[in-house]
């Protein structure tokens, strides 16, 4: 079993050459590969399609990443480093908005090749904002087209594709469907193609940067996400208070406070009688436990902290990067 309490690895910055335990040719290629697009057009079910294990929670709400998280694809012939941004947005209503993109941007600035995801056959004024701001950057682009397995009949997917691949000088265009497996076993080989060539970054077992503390956070979020749907606060977050092994119980012990904005929404979170928050909980750590292989004990709580999505030091408090 890993010891789910230790630090990762590399928790933002990758190892140097001589400490990777790898083997690689001379040929060898790394680089980063930003996955960008507008809010809910499904970058983080790619991410973890391409990776084979869920690294970014995933939900139907708009704008459900709200950090960087990389992804570390390791094969014979190349390391891909996947970063998984928020959704860039137009509008930025409130801090967290302008910190979401903020952070999305700057991922981009240190890409290699751009993975621009797009919806089959929807074109929408935030998609056209996210591609003039790739095209600054001057890199590869790569578009992707997502969800084509929804597309019937088939035949209208040919016209999409050709008036899109108008929109600009893409390097590839890949109709996909990461929850089909759609085209999805050539991507590794096709971006691989504009990275440098350069031994890997990370050892060949990692397969993220995030320590196991900030997805316990997020496999909470996540859960309430689901839970609540149209009812969640859009000024929601977890924090985690206590993350340790108890060895008296061979639990890991997992104490985290979910924080909202109103006092309204603290009793929508909590339920009639506890019954939501005990549901939410319950499901976590039944996710937790398979992801970390080890017993958890897991408790929460509710508090209220008001507008602090429009806080800087809140923003800070809760892992928000301030700058």
């Amino acid at each position: 079993m890993n010891n789910p309490v230790s630090d990762p690895v590399s928790d933002e910055t990758p190892l140097s050459v001589d400490e990777s335990p790898m083997d690689f040719p001379e040929n060898y290629r790394c680089g980063f590969a930003a996955i960008v697009g507008r809010p809910n057009v499904g970058k983080s079910t790619l991410l973890n399609a391409l990776l084979r294990r869920k690294v970014s929670i995933v939900s139907p709400k708009p704008q459900t990443t709200r950090h960087r998280i990389l992804g570390i694809l390791t094969g014979p012939a190349s390391q891909i480093v996947f970063v998984d941004t928020p959704g860039i947005h137009i509008t930025e209503k409130r801090m967290m908005n302008r910190y979401m993109n903020r952070s999305a941007m700057a991922s981009l600035a240190d890409a290699d090749v751009d993975l621009f995801l797009v919806e089959a056959l929807r074109w929408t004024d935030e998609d056209q904002f996210v591609l003039d701001n790739i095209r600054q950057r001057g890199r590869p682009i790569i578009l992707l087209v997502s969800k084509v397995d929804k597309v019937h009949p088939k035949e209208r997917l040919m016209p999409f594709l050709n008036e899109i691949s108008r929109k600009a000088d893409f390097v590839e265009i890949v109709p996909i469907s990461s929850m089909k497996k759609v085209n999805l076993e050539q991507l590794p080989e096709l971006i691989s193609r504009h990275l440098p060539l350069s031994p890997p970054h990370f050892p060949q077992e990692q397969f993220t940067d995030r320590s196991d503390k900030f997805q316990a956070a997020e496999v909470i979020r996540e859960k309430l996400t689901w839970r609540l749907r149209d009812e969640l606060p859009y000024g929601l977050t977890v924090e985690i208070e206590r993350f340790e092994f108890d060895e008296e119980s061979g639990k890991l012990v997992i104490n985290a406070v979910i924080w909202v904005e109103r006092a309204g929404q603290k009793a929508i979170v909590i339920g009639d009688k506890g019954e939501g928050l005990k549901k939410v909980g319950t499901s976590a750590r039944v996710e937790l436990q398979k992801m970390l292989d080890t017993p958890i004990h897991l408790e929460l709580w509710v508090k209220v902290k008001e507008n602090w999505s429009d806080s800087a030091a809140a923003l800070q408090q809760f892992g928000f990067d301030s700058n």
